[in-house]
């Protein structure tokens, strides 16, 4: 007879992504990550490191940037939850932060760029006066193996100058 953990019980858990609702059913110790890519179809969240250290999984939950390998799905319930897919309008005009990277070739592979993007959403929308140092440091905790960072800190930078003007 074969033993079943409670860890391996899915149960049923309601996302609320870019604004709509995703009934799902997830095993407690699933991922937010893996949940909205297998779940809920939105592979734009992207899996790097799986221990939040390179930021590529990043989104907003209640508008704060998150490490959606590092949470699990059942935690993210009731929560506003915001993802890459998003960003863009209904119309399919790009965010104005979509648009300046890629401007000012804030891309290369593109596979950080997702979580780049959301993690600028976050600190833009929460911060929209930061200077530049702290817009540097805050950038420096996703990592990008391609751009050396000074297109993507240019692209921001940008976004948030013409916030500003």
């Amino acid at each position: 007879m074969t033993e079943i953990s409670p860890a391996d019980v899915a149960v049923p858990v309601v996302l609320r992504v870019n604004g709509t609702d995703h009934r799902v059913s997830a095993e407690p110790r699933r991922t937010l990550a893996d949940t909205l890519r297998e779940e809920c179809g939105l592979t734009g969240t992207h899996l790097g490191c799986e221990h939040g250290v390179c930021g590529a999984c990043t989104v907003l939950l209640d508008g704060e940037p998150v490490r959606s390998c590092l949470l699990f799905a059942v935690q993210a319930q009731g929560a506003e939850i915001r993802t890459v897919e998003g960003l863009a309008g209904d119309d399919g005009t790009l965010h104005p932060l979509q648009e300046a990277f890629w401007r000012h070739h804030g891309l290369q592979c593109g596979f950080c760029t997702p979580g780049f993007l959301m993690l600028s959403t976050g600190v833009l929308e929460t911060r929209p006066d930061i200077g530049d140092d702290e817009l540097r440091e805050a950038l420096s905790s996703n990592l990008c193996r391609c751009t050396g960072y000074q297109t993507i800190v240019e692209a921001v930078r940008s976004v948030r100058d013409a916030a500003g003007a």
